[in-house]
């Protein structure tokens, strides 16, 4: 059940999150004297509780969201009959605006803290884990996917530049912020002939959809067997680690991209090839149907020699994790805007539990585990600033009405506010769920009519 890991992962983060989203108001609401009725994780029916002082702190049983019950506050709960009574001091509604609109920006700020300081600890903890260009600019060029033929780049080309810029490491090809530019393109280098790879509006969508780096580009791996695969024909056949693969089909190989190419597009019953093992050729003959792989893991020991591995202190880890960490939520911002302006496709650009969960992955890993936990503490914090009634960045936005014009909006009017807000909410997670669910089942399809 290895989906049951990716819902853990995807339970725990989300848990996490809106736990200290709630605390962030909780904590400035106790502060400027407002009573706090209830604060919960996950929405009801309710699990468990206990209750300190005025507040009941509960864990309810659906986990994908939370809540804190602020008296005399006009929220989700519509408790209509307290607002008919006359306003309390330790209400929401008789302290200042300004100190609501702190409560209000609480959770946001919150968020935005806890994605700070978890990039910075996974810079301090992990560092950096990189590949010199050069591995494969020097050794045959790139080995291009699916994805990054259609864009026009072939196997064997060199990548000289991203967006008119040089770069350093192969992981600046994948970077979100390089494929959001207005006018993004790789230079390429294709027999001694320069030439510039426009890089389309809503690629990024595709990238996703393409399964990502290791499936767009990548260095190209020679034809020598590191692994032979147990049970595939490279066993049946005796197979050896440190063979390399001369030829198929009558075909010369020196890539082991070149091997894939000629294995998918076969056309016969039988495959004929041939190894180096040593000094001698070796040729082998073997049943075989398009599709199907021969059975190795290719020498990576050119990528070890190109990486470099990057360790900071942690003073070093501050600013440079925080600028990372607005790096994410502007390149999310970025994103949001080319959705409005329809230069990326909503559909494919919107995720919702489901997407989210399968980011996770099916193995437990904490780095990832945290890299996404950031990401979304980051998302959540914008994603609630917008100025939606029922969200925090609807509350904001009455309330900066009130400091700017000092009248306040009747409680009539915030109540239908609220109304209107939730419907929008339910409406969205409705479309985010179904999104998700058409795309799983259209990946499904996919990969059913590949494996045929």
């Amino acid at each position: 059940m290895e989906w049951m890991i990716s819902l853990a992962q995807l339970l725990l983060s989300l848990s996490f999150l809106v736990a200290v989203h709630e605390f962030g108001h909780l904590l400035a609401a106790k502060y400027f004297g407002m009573r706090v009725e209830q604060f919960s994780i996950g929405f009801p029916p309710k699990i468990w509780s206990f209750k300190k002082g005025e507040t009941e702190y509960a864990l309810s049983a659906i986990p994908l969201g939370g809540y804190v019950k602020i008296s005399g506050m006009i929220d989700e709960s519509l408790d209509t009959e307290t607002m008919k009574r006359d306003p309390q001091p330790w209400e929401f509604r008789s302290k200042p605006a300004w100190q609501r609109l702190i409560v209000m920006l609480g959770g946001i700020f919150v968020n935005v803290v806890i994605g700070i300081l978890i990039f910075i600890g996974l810079t301090f903890i992990y560092g950096d884990v990189n590949y010199k260009k050069e591995v494969a600019n020097e050794r045959g060029g790139f080995a291009a996917g699916p994805l990054a033929t259609k864009l026009g780049i072939q196997s064997g080309d060199k990548i000289l530049k991203i967006n008119g810029k040089d770069y350093k490491y192969i992981e600046e090809l994948y970077s979100v912020s390089n494929f959001l530019a207005d006018s993004a393109s790789y230079t390429i280098e294709r027999d001694g002939k320069i030439l510039t790879i426009d890089i389309p509006k809503g690629f990024i969508s595709e990238f996703g959809k393409g399964g990502g780096a290791p499936y767009f580009l990548m260095p190209r791996f020679s034809t020598v067997i590191d692994t032979v695969l147990s049970g595939k024909i490279a066993d049946s056949l005796g197979l050896k680690k440190g063979d390399r693969i001369l030829e198929l089909q009558g075909t010369a190989v020196q890539y082991n991209d070149q091997v894939q190419k000629i294995t998918r597009s076969f056309e016969g019953d039988t495959l004929r090839f041939s190894v180096l093992r040593g000094s001698d050729t070796i040729a082998f003959v073997t049943p075989f149907k398009a599709g199907r792989q021969i059975g190795y893991a290719p020498s990576s020991k050119h990528l070890k020699d190109a990486e470099v591995i990057t360790h900071y202190s942690f003073g070093e880890s501050i600013p440079l994790g925080t600028e990372r960490a607005f790096g994410t939520l502007f390149d999310q911002i970025t994103a949001f805007k080319k959705m409005i302006t329809r230069e990326l496709p909503v559909a494919d650009s919107l995720s919702g539990p489901i997407g989210i969960m399968d980011a996770f992955g099916t193995e437990w890993n904490w780095e990832r585990f945290w890299k996404l936990t950031g990401v979304l503490s980051l998302v959540l914090a914008f994603m609630n600033l917008l100025p939606i009634p029922a969200l925090d960045g609807g509350h904001v936005m009455f309330l900066g009405y009130e400091i700017i014009t000092r009248r306040k909006p009747s409680d009539k009017f915030l109540e239908n506010a609220q109304k209107v807000g939730m419907i929008i909410l339910l409406a969205l997670m409705v479309f985010v769920f179904a999104n998700d669910i058409i795309k799983k089942v259209n990946k499904w399809r996919g990969n059913t009519t590949v494996s045929k």
